[in-house]
C-alpha cells in the first residue's frame, strides 16, 4: 500500500498574526510556524497505515525552500521520504494548488508509483477553503470522503467514517481514493529524536510546479479585531466582600 500524504505550512497556531504594511502578506520575522492539525492527523493516519498493513508513505508541500522544516517534521514521526513543491513563498489559490499538486502525482505516476490512498486535512488552518482535497479528487477521477474520522483498509477497499449529528456516517470506498482528515482521528506521535536523526537523511524530493490560477484573487488580507476585556476593581481588603457577594447572587451562586 502507497500512501500520499498533503500538507500545508501555516503559521503557528495561536500565533498573533501581524500583516505587512501593504496588507499583502504575513509579517514572518518573529513567527513560529507548523503544518494544520488536521493534516498532522493525516501524517499520523499514514504512518499507522504503513504499520499496520505495509507499504510506503510520501509527504508532499507547496511552499518556499523553508517548508522542508515541516516535511522534516513528517518524515520524523515515521513517513518515508517527502516531496517539495518548492514556489517563491506567495500564497497559491487553491485551484493552483490543487492543479501543482495533480501534476505531481502524474509525474510520479510516470515514475511507476501509485498511490493507492491520498490524504489530505479537511481544510487548512489558515485560510480554511476546504477545496484542495476535493478539486484533486475531481481532476484524478477518484472517489472522495471529506471529514472523516475513521479509516479501515479492507484489501482493495476502505471503510471511512464521518461523524453526524444522529451518530456516524459509514462509506465504503474501492481504492485508489482520496480522503481529508479531521483532527480527532487518531493522537499524532510526538517525533523522537532517533526520528528526528533519520529523518535528516531522508530524501527530500525538490520540484518546480508551474502557476496555474485563475481562481480567486486576493485583494487584501485583514485580521480580525482583538476580542476586548473588561475588568472591575472591586475594592480592597475586607471593603471588596459586600460587592463579592452581591456578583455572586447576580450570578445565582448563592
Amino acid at each position: 500500500m502507497d500512501i500520499l500524504v498533503c500538507v500545508k505550512r501555516v503559521p503557528a497556531t495561536g500565533a498573533k498574526i501581524v500583516l505587512t504594511a501593504d496588507a499583502q502578506d504575513i509579517e514572518t520575522r518573529n513567527l513560529g510556524f507548523t503544518i494544520s492539525p488536521h493534516e498532522e492527523c493525516a501524517v499520523e493516519e499514514a504512518v499507522r497505515l504503513v504499520e499496520q498493513h505495509g507499504g510506503t508513505s510520501t509527504v508532499l508541500t507547496l511552499g518556499p525552500d523553508v517548508a522542508v522544516e515541516q516535511l522534516r517534521d513528517s518524515l520524523a514521526m515515521g513517513i518515508d521520504r517527502a516531496i517539495l513543491l518548492q514556489t517563491d513563498g506567495n500564497e497559491w489559490d487553491p485551484r493552483a494548488v490543487a492543479h501543482a499538486i495533480v501534476a505531481a502525482i502524474q509525474a510520479q505516476r510516470n515514475q511507476g508509483q501509485d498511490f493507492d490512498i491520498l490524504l489530505f486535512g479537511n481544510e487548512a488552518a489558515d485560510t480554511g477553503d476546504y477545496q484542495v482535497g476535493i478539486r484533486v479528487a475531481h481532476a484524478l477521477d477518484l472517489p472522495c470522503v471529506t471529514g472523516i474520522k475513521g479509516l479501515e483498509v479492507k484489501d482493495d477497499r476502505v471503510l471511512a467514517k464521518r461523524e453526524a449529528a444522529s451518530g456516524w456516517e459509514v462509506f465504503e470506498v474501492s481504492l485508489p481514493a482520496i480522503f481529508t482528515v479531521k483532527e480527532g482521528i487518531n493522537l499524532p506521535r510526538y517525533p523522537s529524536l532517533p526520528g528526528r536523526l533519520k529523518a535528516k537523511k531522508k530524501p527530500v524530493d525538490t520540484i518546480e510546479p508551474l502557476y496555474n490560477g485563475g481562481g480567486l484573487q486576493k485583494m487584501r488580507l485583514k485580521t480580525p479585531p482583538e476580542q476586548g476585556s473588561e475588568v472591575e476593581i472591586l475594592g480592597k481588603g475586607a471593603a471588596a466582600a459586600p460587592r463579592v457577594v452581591e456578583i455572586l447572587k447576580e450570578l445565582r451562586l448563592v
